[in-house]
């Protein structure tokens, strides 16, 4: 199968036309043939003559396109690869639910006791608290049935002092009890008990829907004592201190879950979540007889996957390249979430920046010239990839980055190959995480034990709405991948805000009790045995 990546472009600048297929294979379709003048002059003259002479085709030596592809093949993924991971990521699906092999599992498989999707009954006005980083949102959000919409009424958005980011946790969540006091004072509803979702964005064991024990702190946060402790318990207790307000039932939310759930209110077929954005990660709605972890057979569970760590077992050695493991090398994390560097924004656009470097060493770009500003860590930013590989401006953003925001010499050609660099990343992430999904979609549909599985994914992130064919290529792949799944993609937002409120609407509705069990180290691995081979025997 192969896409036409630049099936929309309404010219074709440069003698290259590039059709890349899911076999990871590339045709150089040689154009009208054209003269470029390779005067060294500066920027603006340059991506004038860009402008001004969009009739002339930047030639590319076939020598030197066929040295460019040689370079890139690493990156290139046949089906039978794609196949392959997806595969691998069934595999350490069924190895995160087990309660014998979770602790092991790189892909951890949470449970987050959210039991279904919204039913179109859901109905009222709720509070959302949203913490993650230097600065935490509360919103005031209504769902109303009779116009089957969630609506963000208000919101506010204070910010957490260094000091308080590393003192004692009791004055971090004073701070916020009273942010949420001043919120609710300003909508004159302090005097109502208003059910709240929160969102916690930090590594947590989740216990029950409103009960989230944090394992340890990350992002520059450091507040004593509070790791070890329940946080929602820890919110209650700061808003008890006050004593001026109340709220009701709190469920904990993860923003992927937020956003299926957020989606699911507006398409009932919704049952997968996706975030494909600095990050990545995906849940979706898991049968609950094997849910190992959790006490009950009946129903469903909705999983938060976590597989931005599918790979830290080495499962992915051979489709990482070595810009790859350098990413990894020089990463805070080394060794830790080794898919999610393979294709989130936070990480695109180094990659392809190390990639750039090393064709210049290989003197196949910009003359063999270096610049100081290709030299400096994370100065190609993910976004160039976007707006390198635009239809229509695309040469000349690539033409702008490179000689003004990088200080590179660089003619109409080198602008040809970096397109090509920036193509070639793209669809090796979109591929990987249409693989990926492709493993999710074949799970459900072979636990339901369907011929045919048509289901809607909810999706958030810039690299999926931002960049101009990366959704194009994520549902090529998983259509390749997971040929009896139909799946439809509806692209949503403020999974944290909105999805928190549906995620609190829902369990409202619902209160059903569930317990998780405890993990278990032993190598009684039956049950997970058997499950593999079921999938095997049912594909």
């Amino acid at each position: 199968m192969e896409v036409d990546v630049n099936r929309r472009n309404g010219r074709n600048r440069g003698r290259f036309h590039l059709r890349v297929g899911l076999k990871g294979q590339r045709e150089a379709v040689q154009m009208s043939s054209g003269v470029t003048n390779g005067a060294s002059d500066g920027p603006a003259a340059k991506r004038a003559r860009l402008e001004d002479k969009e009739s002339e085709q930047a030639t590319v030596s076939p020598a030197t396109m066929t040295k460019v592809e040689d370079f890139l093949l690493p990156f290139r993924l046949s089906p039978e690869k794609l196949r392959e991971v997806s595969s691998k990521l069934r595999k350490d699906l069924i190895r995160g639910l087990g309660k014998h092999t979770h602790r092991r599992a790189p892909v951890k498989m949470l449970p987050t006791f959210v039991r279904d999707t919204p039913d179109g009954t859901e109905n009222g006005d709720f509070l959302a608290l949203d913490l993650g980083g230097t600065n935490f949102r509360v919103l005031h959000v209504r769902v109303e049935e009779s116009l089957q919409k969630v609506l963000k009424m208000d919101a506010q958005v204070c910010a957490i002092p260094q000091e308080m980011m590393e003192g004692p946790g009791e004055e971090l969540f004073d701070h916020i009890a009273a942010c949420l006091a001043e919120f609710l004072e300003s909508l004159e509803l302090k005097d109502k008990v208003l059910p709240l979702g929160f969102t916690f964005s930090f590594p947590c064991e989740q216990k029950d829907i409103d009960k989230s024990i944090l394992i340890r702190w990350t992002k520059g946060f450091a507040c004593s004592g509070v790791e070890g402790h329940d946080v929602v318990q820890l919110l209650r207790e700061a808003i008890k201190r006050r004593g001026d307000y109340d709220i009701g039932s709190v469920a904990m939310v993860n923003d992927t879950v937020g956003t299926m759930m957020n989606c699911a209110y507006q398409d009932q077929s919704c049952e997968i979540g996706l975030i494909i954005g600095t990050g990545t990660n995906a849940c979706y709605m898991e049968e609950m007889r094997h849910v190992k972890r959790v006490e009950g057979d009946e129903g469903r569970m909705c999983i938060n996957t976590e597989w931005g760590g599918f790979g830290d077992d080495g499962s992915l050695r051979d489709v990482q390249t070595e810009f790859d493991v350098e990413v990894d090398r020089s990463s805070i994390n080394p060794g830790v979430h080794t898919f999610e560097k393979m294709i989130s924004g936070m990480y695109l656009g180094e990659v392809a920046r190390l990639v750039l470097i090393e064709m210049t060493k290989k003197n196949l770009l910009f003359g063999g010239e270096m610049s100081e500003a290709l030299s400096t860590p994370d100065s190609f930013e993910t976004r160039f990839i976007s707006d390198i590989e635009e239809e229509s401006t695309g040469l000349e953003h690539a033409l702008q980055i490179l000689t003004e925001d990088l200080g590179l010499p660089a003619t109409p050609e080198d602008c040809e190959l970096v397109r090509l660099v920036c193509n070639t990343l793209s669809t090796r992430s979109a591929q990987l995480c249409g693989a990926a999904l492709a493993a999710v979609a074949n799970r459900i549909r072979n636990n339901r034990g369907l011929n045919h599985f048509t289901t809607t994914v909810g999706v958030e992130g810039t690299v999926y709405t931002k960049h101009p064919h990366y959704s194009d290529r994520l549902e090529e792949t998983v259509k390749a991948l997971a040929p009896k799944c139909n799946i439809n993609f509806i692209v949503t937002d403020d999974g944290s805000g909105k999805g928190a409120a549906m995620v609190t609407a829902v369990a409202q509705r619902l209160a059903i009790p569930s317990t998780l069990l405890e993990d278990s180290d032993g190598d009684n691995n039956e049950d997970e045995e058997e499950e593999e081979e079921e999938e095997e025997e049912e594909d």
